[in-house]
């Protein structure tokens, strides 16, 4: 069987199920040219065959220029890196969150349900690319991404819209 690519959205801020806060977490913005943008999303999805843990430096650039809009946000435990989650708002008032993830020291510690929590919320705060109001806050995940991921995202009130087979 090939691998399963699921589609989910919340259509309105009230739909979010805030996990549990956990103290000393948090998001901070990073820069686009922070070597943290990479450095972090690589070792998050090194483990899942994330595209971004093998790209090269003139791969990196080349994303970051194709995406002007995109946020890169930082989840940060007791201030240290521990995660990432980057935001893009699209046309037509759409936030997709394009990566999310904790680094493999931080998986199974209790923080990702909170880390997804203040990511939705910093999605619902995007300022839309047009004028109207922000409608709807997706994103996707696969059946390589941690087997937990899934489960967690539905939890937190995303809805399933699309699933495909490749």
């Amino acid at each position: 069987m090939g691998k399963t690519v699921t589609y989910l959205e919340m259509t309105a801020p009230g739909e979010l199920r805030p996990a549990e806060a956990v103290a000393g977490l948090g998001l901070a913005r990073l820069d686009r040219s922070s070597p943290l943008v990479r450095t972090v999303q690589a070792r998050v999805g090194a483990d899942y065959g994330w595209d971004s843990a093998t790209r090269t430096e003139d791969q990196w650039e080349a994303k970051i220029r194709a995406h002007p809009l995109r946020q890169y946000w930082l989840v940060t435990h007791e201030r240290e890196p521990a995660g990432v989650a980057y935001l893009e708002p699209q046309p037509g008032g759409d936030v997709e969150i394009v990566a999310f993830g904790l680094l493999p020291a931080y998986v199974g510690k209790g923080l990702g349900g909170y880390a997804l929590t203040l990511a939705l919320r910093q999605a619902w705060d995007t300022e839309p690319v047009e004028a109207e109001a922000l409608r709807r806050v997706w994103l996707h995940t696969c059946s390589q991404d941690h087997p937990n991921a899934l489960r967690s995202y539905e939890k937190r009130g995303l809805r399933r819209y699309r699933v495909e087979v490749e």
